[in-house]
């Protein structure tokens, strides 16, 4: 193994060292924990210790680092070992309360956003965060590390084409075990270097020896000084071999003579050998040997000797979402005005974009270049800085939405249609809800959600699919009716540090009008309307269902019926659902979703567990068709709830 100190000084080299041995004497402690039970699991990381040590090193420390499971990175920006060992054992003097034990946590302090374990999900993450670097010219860069495995998945190569468009600076470092854990790489893929990827996609790329701890620190340095005065993406390939995920298990694949050749290769020993003996002695390596292992020794006693998190529902509950209070109403002087559905959307993202100067909007809808827009003029108005036409590729543009969060920003991400989020769910479900409760960390996304039958879209533009999100802890999930409540609620969306879920029904958009108030108007997230008051019977809906309702009290003027509109449905009102039902003793749940386990089932559920005795009624429901959505019109009716609203109704009365 070739070393090239080039112009780094003793000190430099000294630190390199260090910061290796302490991460490869960590490793072997925890890798002898987990094989003697002690701990349950660890992912081991001996063999490669020298790219985590060298790329971060080579970093400024407000540099941004997506690792995988590479404690070394940690332990190079100093993050204290014996916290480490409290999060992986899930201690209190761990960083998230006990709630996830591997290093998937972020660090804001050591500007160190850990993975999820969806691990491929993270590189679209850093490019969120280099994009809101860019925006502020801060001539920062981000890195992110990604598994050989890794490089096999979807959002990988989303992530570098949308870093390679929008010229990010995000330096993708992927980490080539030389065989993938679950397969070996020439299943995983056909080019010769995983280099060869970045072709495709019109960016630099470069392949180096990730067991050399200088070159890994001098190429690292290298392209970060670079892309920092011209930003852009840069793929570097770093060829490694974790040696206790093979070494007493060798295969046709990982041969006893491959782990030989590895082993000779030892990152911490070659460089050992380069150091000594002209900057280091053999009683200096002695001497720092001990001291590592004697500290390693009495912080993992520490952690082991410390006792359980005590559980409290009542917290759990409560950091599930980060605590918010909206900005007050002004009194306006200025008269209401009538607005479309989607004009009044439109009205909430350009008062928005000017209130708040973080604010990016990600869409293809946004920028006046299709014909079916609502929004004529963000992009005019607000510039392309923040307001990106995205790639056609979701689970980009989420994890892309989730970094400007981790960066300080907020982001408002338009989804083509509802249907399309079943190809990123993962980062909805995983990352945007999840990391409140995590480790605290406000993540300010709305997703606007266009849904809904009534246009003859068919099975794969017309679905209304809240009942995805509704059942995830951590998002809010939010469905107006009304001109009004889209301006109001989208602002207040906007404001909330928590994930939303922002539902628009798409038949509204150019159909439906309203009075709403000039300027800004908040309304707050959890509130229910009433709609029309009554004494006979509750009838609960949302969206579309609030307009069905109406049309079949107009065709029946002398009923007696109370319309509730949810407007949320996470968090939902249920203050004002009992307070009706304790007045009307009957209720019927209407909504545009399917029947089986739509959220009309959360709703009726909890009625009749809590309020059975206040019923004269069983809770009916009135709901889709249990079928995808048909594109015939004649199909199309017979399958929305409206056509079996007035059947239900009666039913409901008549019992």
């Amino acid at each position: 193994m070739i070393f090239d100190r080039q112009n780094l000084d003793h000190n430099m080299l000294v630190t390199l060292y260090k910061k290796l041995l302490f991460t490869r004497i960590v490793e072997e402690k925890m890798q002898s924990l987990a094989r003697y039970g002690t701990i349950e699991k660890w992912i081991p990381g001996i063999g490669s210790e020298a790219i985590a040590v060298g790329s971060t090193l080579a970093l400024s420390n407000d540099d941004y680092i997506l690792p995988t499971h590479n404690i070394g990175v940690f332990l190079a920006r100093d993050v204290p070992f014996v916290r480490i060992m409290g999060q992986w054992q899930g201690k209190p003097s761990g960083y998230s309360k006990g709630r996830d034990t591997s290093l998937g946590i972020g660090l804001q302090h050591y500007k160190i956003m850990g993975a999820s374990s969806h691990l491929q999900a993270q590189a679209s993450v850093a490019n969120g965060i280099a994009l809101a670097d860019k925006i502020n010219n801060k001539q920062r860069v981000t890195l992110v590390f990604v598994d050989e495995c890794a490089t096999s998945r979807g959002d990988f190569h989303e992530a570098l084409n949308i870093a390679a468009v929008w010229d990010l600076p995000v330096i993708f470092l992927v980490e080539n075990n030389s065989s993938a854990i679950h397969a070996p790489n020439h299943d995983q893929y056909r080019c010769e270097q995983l280099v060869d990827k970045a072709i495709g996609y019109g960016i630099e790329g470069r392949h180096i020896d990730g067991n050399n701890v200088l070159e890994v620190f001098n190429t690292v340095t290298e392209i970060a000084n670079e892309i920092r005065q011209n930003p852009r993406p840069v793929l570097l390939e770093c060829v490694t071999f974790k040696l206790p995920q093979y070494e007493e298990d060798t295969t046709e694949t990982i041969t006893q003579e491959i782990l030989d050749h590895w082993q000779a290769k030892d990152p911490v020993k070659n460089y050992e050998k380069y150091l000594f003996p002209e900057v280091l002695s053999l009683e200096w390596l002695s001497y720092l040997k001990s001291e590592f292992n004697v500290q390693v020794d009495a912080e993992v006693a520490r952690v082991l000797n410390e006792p359980a998190i005590k559980s409290d529902p009542s917290i759990e509950l409560k950091d599930v979402y980060r605590p918010h209070d909206l900005p007050p109403n002004l009194p306006s002087k200025n008269p209401l005005v009538v607005k479309r559905y989607g004009d009044a959307i439109a009205d909430a993202l350009n008062l928005s974009m000017s209130k708040y100067n973080n604010l990016v909007v990600l869409g293809q809808d946004i920028a006046g270049i299709k014909g079916g827009k609502i929004i004529d003029n963000l992009l005019e108005k607000h510039g392309k800085n923040r307001v990106k036409i995205k790639p056609d590729c979701e689970p980009g543009i989420l994890g892309t939405a989730m970094g400007l969060a981790l960066n300080g920003y907020k982001a408002v991400v338009e989804m083509p249609t509802a249907d399309c989020m079943s190809s990123g769910f993962s980062h909805v479900i995983h990352n945007l809800a999840k990391t409140h409760y995590r480790w605290g960390q406000n993540v300010d996304v709305v997703v606007r959600m266009p849904v809904g039958s009534g246009i003859g879209a068919g099975p794969f533009g017309a679905q209304t699919n809240e009942a995805w999100f509704t059942k995830t802890p951590g998002l809010k999930v939010v469905y107006p009716a009304f001109p009004v409540d889209a301006k109001g609620l989208l602002m207040s969306a906007i404001d909330d540090p928590n994930p939303v879920m922002f539902f628009e029904h798409k038949y509204l958009y150019k159909n439906l009008t309203g009075q709403l108030p000039e300027g800004e108007n908040f309304i707050e997230i959890g509130k229910a309307r009433i709609v029309k008051k009554g004494d006979w019977a509750t009838l609960i809906t949302y969206g579309m269902g609030v307009h069905w309702a109406l049309e079949y009290l107009a065709n029946h003027p002398d009923y007696s019926i109370e319309i509730i509109d949810l407007r949320s449905l996470q968090p939902w009102d249920k203050e004002t659902v009992e307070q009706s039902i304790k007045k009307t003793s009957r209720v019927l749940i209407l909504h545009e979703d399917t029947l089986t386990t739509g959220f009309g089932a959360e709703i009726a559920a909890h009625i009749t567990q809590h309020w059975f005795t206040l019923l004269d009624a069983p809770v009916m429901r009135c709901a889709s068709l249990d079928t995808p959505v048909p594109a015939n019109k004649g199909l199309e009716a017979q399958y929305m709830a409206k056509a079996r609203l007035e059947k239900a109704m009666d039913e409901l009365l008549t019992f």
